[in-house]
C-alpha cells in the first residue's frame, strides 16, 4: 500500500509529545479501537524493546506484536510488526519543535497486506487516512487539555 502520511500541529512542547508517545502503554487513551497495548521488554524504551497491542478495525481482533527499529529520544521513533502479526505494518512517528511550546507530529505509516486486505487496498487506504486524522485529533485535545 502506498504510504500514508499525516501531520498536526500540538500546543505542547516537543519534549512531552514524544515522552506521551514514547509510552505505548498510552496508546489505549488516544487511539480508537485500541483495546490494550503493553510491553514486553523492560525499559528505558530502545532500539529492540518490543510491545503487543490489541485493536478492534473493521469488525476484526487485530493482534500486532511491535518492535522498535529506529529511535533518535525526544525526536523519532520507527516500530515495525514482527512475524507473526496480522499483517506488515511499520510507523514512524516524528516529533519537531516549532516554538514556544508547540511542535509537529508527523506520522508515516507503511504496510503490505496480503489476503483480504491487499483486494480492499484503496478502501483500506481511505479508512487508514481518515483513522490516523480523527485519532491524532484525538492526540491533541488530550494533550492540549493537560
Amino acid at each position: 500500500m502506498k504510504p500514508v502520511r499525516v501531520s498536526i500541529e500540538i500546543h505542547r512542547s516537543a519534549a512531552d509529545v514524544f515522552s506521551y508517545l514514547d509510552d505505548v502503554t498510552n496508546n489505549t487513551e488516544w487511539l480508537k479501537g485500541m483495546r490494550s497495548c503493553r510491553w514486553t521488554t523492560d525499559p528505558p524504551v530502545r532500539v529492540g524493546s518490543t510491545y503487543e497491542q490489541v485493536a478492534h478495525f473493521l469488525g476484526k481482533e487485530i493482534r500486532t506484536c511491535f518492535e522498535v527499529v529506529a529511535r533518535e529520544p525526544g525526536r523519532l521513533v520507527t516500530i515495525t510488526s514482527t512475524e507473526g502479526s496480522s499483517f506488515p505494518l511499520t510507523v514512524t512517528r516524528e516529533v519537531q519543535p516549532i516554538a514556544d511550546h508547540r511542535c509537529l507530529v508527523v506520522e508515516s505509516v507503511e504496510s503490505d497486506p496480503s489476503g483480504f486486505y491487499r483486494l480492499a487496498q484503496p478502501v483500506l487506504r481511505a479508512l487508514v487516512v481518515r483513522n490516523i486524522n480523527r485519532d491524532y485529533r484525538s492526540l491533541k485535545a488530550l494533550l492540549e487539555r493537560r
